[in-house]
């Protein structure tokens, strides 16, 4: 028996992909996590605060003052946006948490959320759950870029909020500056909230360029900014996020988050603080070779017959697979494991709409070894529906 409020929402995808792929011995190039840590003297900063004794015990409600003041500096440092660390930053378990708190805690039933779609599959469930009504204004393929006349359509007098992702997971599409001034040019006409989740901030490439909502005229009284350690610095598992933004948005978030997890991750706050303030070249190393990465998949998928598009950021990259047969890509992906011994994610289940049914998602923060050899599987199979070798 489910609660109504959680009635229609289907289990995560990453959780039967990532199944299908431990049960068949597959790749999995489907759930967005490194197979190589992040650096070693920020683990060496966990074996400290683990012996240290303090660390062990609840942290603070709103996370211990190092990291927070290494939260604000990293926002001034990159961004030039001043915080005030004691009231306008608030740490929470991943990004993850700090999206649901910020929804349950700013969002009342019946409020309307703008919602680019596809979205990353907590944003829907979160909105149910806490009764919002999501306005998806789509990205299409190939290019994945904003349509600013959708968006308009999309707002409503219902409308109090807008939910951005940028860079955008699942297309690893970088909104640009012009995108963004249309976005807050439409926040600003109708006085919305924007909760902006930035957690791949420091992984773009080539020309695109992450520019956080916050920064823009008239922005960073209205957004509630969202990131975490995970992507930038590859410990995912760590489940160290934040909120930042204005003190009254800051707080609706802790007022959530505190009947959720209360506090967590102890021991990895200081090194979490120790990354951000000591190791800035290191999200800027990892973008270069995620570049890389990035390369080699998505040519080795198009020399295969996968007409993949080279995303500006994110782990991911995005495949049309619409001339092999297929009824969709949840059909291809679940044949995927035994065909072809690799897991990717079908993005049909990121949309409210069908324009993602023919879609397919990469993960491509692997070791290049790991690629080659999904690459080689992928290119020893017939991918094409009904046909076997």
């Amino acid at each position: 028996m489910v609660a109504s409020r959680l009635s229609g929402i289907p289990p995560t995808v990453f959780g039967e992909m990532s199944a299908l792929a431990m049960r068949t011995g597959a790749i999995n190039l489907g759930q967005g996590f490194p197979d190589v840590d992040g650096p070693s003297e920020v683990l060496d900063a966990v074996e400290r605060a683990l012996r240290s004794g303090s660390a062990n015990q609840y942290p603070p409600a709103r996370g211990i003052p190092a990291l927070r003041s290494a939260i604000a500096a990293h926002q001034e440092r990159h961004y030039g946006l001043a915080l005030d660390p004691d009231t306008e930053v608030v740490v929470t378990t991943g990004a993850t948490e700090a999206i649901a708190a910020a929804l349950l805690g700013l969002v009342e039933p019946g409020d309307e959320v703008v919602v680019l779609e596809p979205f990353y599959d907590s944003y829907p469930a979160v909105l149910q759950m806490a009764g919002g009504v999501r306005r998806p204004v789509t990205l299409h393929a190939p290019d994945f870029r904003l349509d600013v006349d959708a968006l308009r359509a999309a707002v409503t007098d219902r409308t109090r909020f807008v939910l951005l992702n940028t860079p955008h997971n699942p297309t690893g599409a970088v909104l640009t500056r012009g995108e963004l001034t249309a976005v807050a040019d439409l926040a600003i006409e109708h006085d919305l909230v924007v909760i902006s989740d930035e957690v791949y901030e420091h992984l773009t490439y080539g020309e695109a360029t992450h520019v956080p909502i916050a920064t823009l005229p008239g922005m960073r009284e209205r957004t509630l900014t969202i990131s975490s350690i995970g992507k930038s610095f590859s410990f995912t598992g760590w489940k160290i996020g934040w909120a930042s933004g204005p003190a009254h948005l800051v707080d609706a978030v802790n007022s959530a988050k505190q009947w959720l997890t209360f506090v967590s991750g102890g021991p990895l706050q200081p090194a979490a603080a120790y990354a951000l303030d000591e190791c800035d070249a290191w999200p800027r190393a990892l973008a270069a070779d995620l570049r890389e990465r990035r390369d080699l998949l998505v040519d080795g998928l198009n020399r295969v017959g996968l007409s993949t598009r080279s995303p500006e950021g994110t782990y991911f990259a995005i495949s049309d697979v619409s001339g092999l047969g297929w009824r969709d890509g949840l059909e291809l992906c679940r044949a995927l494991p035994e065909r072809a011994g690799v897991v990717a994610i079908p993005l049909q289940v990121f949309y409210d709409s069908t324009a993602g049914d023919q879609l397919i998602r990469w993960a491509f923060c692997k070791r290049p070894e790991v690629l080659g050899e999904a690459l080689e599987r992928l290119a020893g199979a017939d991918l094409r529906c009904g046909q076997r070798q």
